[in-house]
């Protein structure tokens, strides 16, 4: 069994996060599994950000998810098959 995770490393999350929801919403249905971590609360927010998705469906279709992220300025993505 493979299992495709997706990491993304936010830059500048107070600017690209709405970009980034963008993407994440048009390919949601390759999303099984999402978990959003930056560090701070409150008034002492992060500006940066980590998103760890595990995806299903067509290796095509996660490849282009992951290129149309990283045209995201600040936005790094990597596919990661285990």
């Amino acid at each position: 069994m493979t299992k495709t995770i997706l990491v993304i490393l936010v830059d500048k999350r107070k600017e690209e996060a709405v970009k980034v929801q963008q993407v994440l919403t048009f390919w949601g249905c390759l999303i099984k599994t999402r978990l959003g971590i930056h560090d701070g609360v409150l008034d002492d927010c992060s500006n940066h950000g980590l998103i760890i998705c595990e995806l299903v469906g067509a290796e095509a279709k996660k490849k282009e998810m992951a290129r149309k992220l990283n045209l995201l300025k600040g936005v790094k993505a990597k596919l990661v098959n285990i």
